[in-house]
């Protein structure tokens, strides 16, 4: 039999999205690509959901890629949080 927190933990919602910009010390805005079929046509579309994240050691940087994970609102636009940096960004 399972506990409800285990239940919780599963159901816990992660993307993983490019760095756009940072804003403010701890807040980061990532952008989420992905493609949705238009029924009418068949055609594919590209598609984006920019979300604010906070980053609280601030160490993700314009255009990592990063995962992030639901959690309960922080501020007005905020209910975001950085997991992990899955790949850092070539800086030249």
């Amino acid at each position: 039999m399972e506990t409800t927190q285990s239940k919780e933990r599963s159901q816990i919602v992660s993307e993983v999205g490019v760095v756009d910009s940072i804003s403010g010390r701890q807040t980061i805005r990532i952008m989420l690509s992905n493609l949705v079929k238009e029924e009418q046509y068949g055609k594919y579309r590209k598609r984006r959901t920019r979300l604010a994240v906070h980053d609280e050691k601030q160490e993700a940087q314009v255009g990592d890629t990063v995962e992030v994970s639901r959690c309960r609102p922080l501020s007005k636009r905020k209910a975001w949080r950085l997991v992990r940096i899955v790949k850092r960004a070539n800086v030249a």
